[in-house]
């Protein structure tokens, strides 16, 4: 792998790495599905600044955790294939901090979205 000479190449191995994780991973088109479906639902409500900064936090934070740890997937891959207690773990502790940024995106959407929702339908 070259290195990056110039912040334009920066900008398109990153691209690149955005594309790599789409083709390869399922779980980062459900995530962004949901991200694209909670802006729109911000949008409908009309979030307060501050409520869309916390959705556009947690929605980092989410495809940000789904991206790292497709690149110690892909590493831990690259290093072996066949079965290490430790190969394991680290794919495991990545999986996991997914896990941890999903839930608190689960918490985020709930705390911000299900009373103006519940307002919202008990109007009509």
């Amino acid at each position: 792998m070259k290195r990056a000479r110039t912040l334009g190449e920066s900008f398109f191995y990153a691209i690149s790495g955005i594309k790599y994780t789409f083709k390869t991973q399922r779980n980062i088109k459900i995530h962004f599905i949901t991200a694209l479906l909670a802006i729109v639902l911000s949008y409908l409500l009309r979030l307060s600044v501050v409520e869309l900064l916390a959705v556009s936090i947690t929605i980092a934070l989410v495809l940000a955790a789904e991206m790292v740890n497709t690149a110690i997937e892909t590493v831990v891959d690259m290093y072996t294939k066949e079965y290490h207690p430790l190969a394991e773990a680290a794919k495991n502790v990545a999986a996991g901090a997914v896990l941890i940024s999903a839930i608190n995106a689960i918490v985020v959407g709930y705390l911000i979205y299900y009373k103006k929702i519940v307002m919202l339908l008990s109007l009509k």
